[in-house]
């Protein structure tokens, strides 16, 4: 029962005829008037900015929309060192990976980097929910947490575990709910719930680039004839995990379907693509029976993530409904 309401039911009904009592009445009732509207006025929906890095794999049509930062990652040939999605765009980038004889190097934005974001953002935002790449692949979340020491401002930095558009898809997520109003608290439990139902699947044409750049991991399993196979390969919780060994590219397809339609009911999907984006176009419509492709995001796996799956490479990134 609002305040307003007690003070009518109580002058009004228990002691009706008293002057004094409905001189009172109307004192209360204006003061409790002012101040519910002081308490409409100032309850103002707090301003949550969300960070990432390239490695997400955003489109930049949902970053635009969504107002995201992306923080870029470093792509280096030689000497030479690029931004990641600024100096050096994904065709630009895969040119150059399958003409220069030497693989490129990455490496996360500098922490003094990431500071200069998160003081920009933090003129004007009430705080900051920064995702990342899964810290088991990458040195990106430490370079966040250094780069926030001295923050005047509350932040969050969350551990995708995964990488590429199922990092991106979280980051969506985020985005929507402080498009919504949510606090930095509601938006941070919200991602972190997610984070064990969100999984990416590649299928790739080689594993040269994955072993070269040393993120291989348990999918090592798979070297030897695989190298001229094309196995399917996940990302969950911060590994690469070795799914599956097909030997033609489209039954590597057809089983990744196979997987997914097995695994449960999404939430959110996305299609990926390293140089093929017509093959995640015809994936998209696979899947349709599952997720309809109007809702279903599109990708290319930018210079970061392509470093180390190399051209030929299709994916496919999930956050399942909870069961």
């Amino acid at each position: 029962m609002s305040s307003i309401l007690f003070i009518r039911l109580f002058y009004e009904f228990l002691i009706p005829g008293d002057y004094h009592a409905r001189i009172e009445y109307d004192r209360l009732t204006s003061l409790g008037r002012a101040d519910q509207e002081s308490k409409s006025n100032t309850e103002v929906a707090e301003i949550i900015a969300i960070v990432t890095d390239s490695t997400s794999d955003l489109p930049a049509e949902v970053v635009r929309d969504l107002g995201i930062t992306v923080v870029p990652a470093l792509v280096r040939f030689g000497d030479k060192a690029y931004r990641d999605g600024v100096d050096l765009s994904t065709d630009e980038f895969y040119h150059k990976l399958q003409t220069n004889s030497f693989l490129p190097k990455t490496s996360p934005a500098s922490p003094g980097t990431f500071g200069e974001v998160y003081n920009r953002l933090a003129q004007e935002a009430d705080g900051i929910i920064s995702i990342h790449v899964s810290a088991k692949m990458s040195a990106t979340c430490d370079a966040a947490r250094l780069g926030s020491v001295d923050l005047k401002c509350p932040i969050s930095i969350i551990d995708s575990e995964t990488a590429s558009m199922a990092c991106g898809l979280l980051v969506i997520v985020a985005a929507r709910a402080a498009r919504e109003g949510a606090s930095l608290p509601e938006i941070e439990a919200l991602v972190r719930a997610a984070v064990p139902r969100t999984i990416t699947y590649g299928v790739f044409s080689t594993l040269e680039y994955l072993y070269k750049g040393g993120r291989i991991g348990r999918a090592q399993a798979f070297l030897g004839s695989m190298l001229k196979l094309n196995p399917i390969l996940a990302i969950r919780a911060g590994e690469i995990l070795p799914i599956a060994r097909v030997r033609t590219h489209s039954k590597a397809i057809e089983r990744l379907c196979e997987i997914l339609r097995d695994s449960g009911i999404p939430q959110e999907m996305s299609v990926m693509s390293t140089t093929e984006p017509e093959e995640a176009e015809a994936l998209a419509q696979r899947l349709a029976p599952m997720f309809p492709p109007q809702r279903m995001y599109r990708a290319h796996i930018g210079p970061a993530m392509g470093t180390y799956v190399g051209p030929g490479a299709v994916g496919v990134s999930v956050i399942w409904k909870e069961k």
